[in-house]
């Protein structure tokens, strides 16, 4: 009894060892048979570089019902696609967007061409009444002097265009004697000067038209504060025209060009000095 208790232990490590000899045999079996159909015996997930990691139950590269969230990685962060790249006249149209422009050219207004390379100031005005703007161009347009500025803006904060950007419009007429040279500007023949009447000696020089954009704001002096909504107003058009130009044009008003003008009022110096400074109402 005790020999044959001790055969059956023998018996059973055989066993043990031929199933598992089996396996291995048919293991090798299978992995034969998958490598000469050309598949991988192990499937293993290919990242490549820059690329992200796919969520649970998601293949990179396979689309799902579920909306992709937004991926924090930086990779491929130089490598920009044709329609992530900077575009100026994307930019240009976004803050277009974000004015009340009408557009209501008068072909009289416009007095030669003045392109980008012309381009150096914005010169700000007062209206000198509270019309809206439709009615000071139309005014402008009605009593045949040929002065307008590119720009009208209203205290509600629309914006009115009636001359394009790339022509000289009449706005700054002549400034005081030196003033050409001071600004660097100069009395050229790309202005066809129709409507100019000289005001006397001490005003001769005629160039600023030629280098400017003009911007009215419907505003009376001493009649009080500029309303919020057209100094916004402002803020956004003083950056559709660097937008447009692709640089910063310098900002003076109408008085800086000619002794003795009245605009801009009183009531806008602290708003000038920050348009200068910081291209802005606020100061900021």
């Amino acid at each position: 009894m005790l020999r044959n208790k001790a055969q059956h232990p023998k018996r059973r490590i055989l066993i043990v060892v031929l199933v598992g000899v089996f396996f291995c045999i048919l293991y090798l079996v299978i992995i034969l048979s998958n490598s000469q159909g050309g598949s991988s015996p192990v499937a293993m997930p290919r990242f490549d570089v820059g690329s992200t990691i796919s969520e649970p139950g998601q293949q990179a590269g396979v689309a799902t019902d579920e909306p992709a969230e937004a991926s924090s990685s930086t990779a491929n962060q130089g490598e920009l696609r044709p329609e992530e790249e900077p575009h100026q006249n994307q930019n240009l149209e976004a803050i277009r967007a974000e004015l009340y422009l009408i557009e209501d050219y008068r072909p009289s207004f416009v007095h030669g061409y003045k392109g980008p390379e012309h381009q150096k100031y914005i010169v700000l005005h007062d209206t000198e009444g509270d019309a809206l703007p439709q009615s000071v161009v139309d005014w402008w347009e009605g009593n045949g002097n040929l002065v307008a500025a590119h720009f009208v803006i209203g205290v509600d904060g629309t914006v009115v265009q009636c001359v394009p950007m790339d022509n000289i419009a009449h706005h700054a007429g002549f400034g005081n004697a030196g003033h050409n040279e001071y600004y660097g500007v100069t009395d050229e023949s790309r202005d066809d000067r129709l409507g100019t009447v000289p005001i006397g000696s001490w005003a001769p020089d005629y160039g600023m038209n030629s280098y400017s954009i003009g911007i009215e704001m419907v505003h009376v002096g001493g009649s009080g504060y500029y309303p919020p909504a057209q100094l916004q107003a402002l803020d956004k058009l003083i950056a559709y025209i660097d937008a447009y130009y692709g640089f910063e044009s310098a900002i003076i008003d109408h008085k800086a060009w000619r002794t003795g003008n009245s605009d801009t009022s009183p009531e806008f110096a602290q708003y000038l000095a920050n348009y200068q400074a910081y291209r802005s109402h606020t100061g900021a």
